[in-house]
């Protein structure tokens, strides 16, 4: 199966200052464990029109997409909104393409939302790699609605990481070595 029941996209690019927002989200994502009804992917610029039209609605019941908005708030603002939200050739990416009209065309049969970051600076067609530091301490709010979206408790995920992670410190069975003492 190419997707899941639910899908979550980050969509810009890294090499664009905070265009690399979504992707720098997915990335924190895929550290976290998630139920396999749910796959994270990082679709940079080109690939939302691809993959929006490569859902199946047959499977893929919601799609989480995370990316910037500029929305007139402080850099480092989040938004949800519902793909009736965005006017007509009001969501574009660095190359102008209107990513609200593959959107148009799925929202009957697919539940979207998308997770909104103002940015401070994009720099297309520029290159700048980095977040500005008010879009990069937005990435764990938006991780914590990415995870109530997709219905997995914010505070058990990362409890379950940080078991991992100390676990993997520690170079064994972290919960074999705690029962055997």
């Amino acid at each position: 199966m190419l997707f899941s029941e639910i899908v979550v996209v980050g969509c810009g690019n890294p090499l664009f200052a905070d265009d690399g927002f979504g992707p720098a989200v997915i990335e924190a994502l895929q550290k976290l464990p998630l139920p396999e009804n749910v796959k994270v992917l990082d679709v940079g610029l080109g690939g939302p029109h691809f993959v929006f039209t490569l859902l199946d609605d047959t499977v893929t019941k919601k799609l989480v997409i995370v990316d910037i908005a500029d929305f007139g708030a402080a850099p480092g603002s989040l938004t949800k909104l519902r793909v009736e939200d965005l006017p007509p050739g009001s969501y574009r990416d660095a190359h102008s393409w209107d990513i609200a009209e593959p959107l148009q065309r799925i929202k009957d049969t697919i539940d979207i939302t998308v997770i909104g970051c103002q940015p401070k600076r994009v720099t297309a067609p520029e290159f700048e790699i980095g977040l500005t530091e008010e879009v990069r301490k937005a990435i764990p709010r938006t991780v914590e609605l990415v995870l109530q979206e997709v219905g997995v408790d914010h505070g058990t995920a990362i409890k379950h990481l940080q078991y991992l992670q100390e676990e993997e410190r520690l170079g064994g069975d972290f919960a074999a070595d705690c029962t055997s003492t």
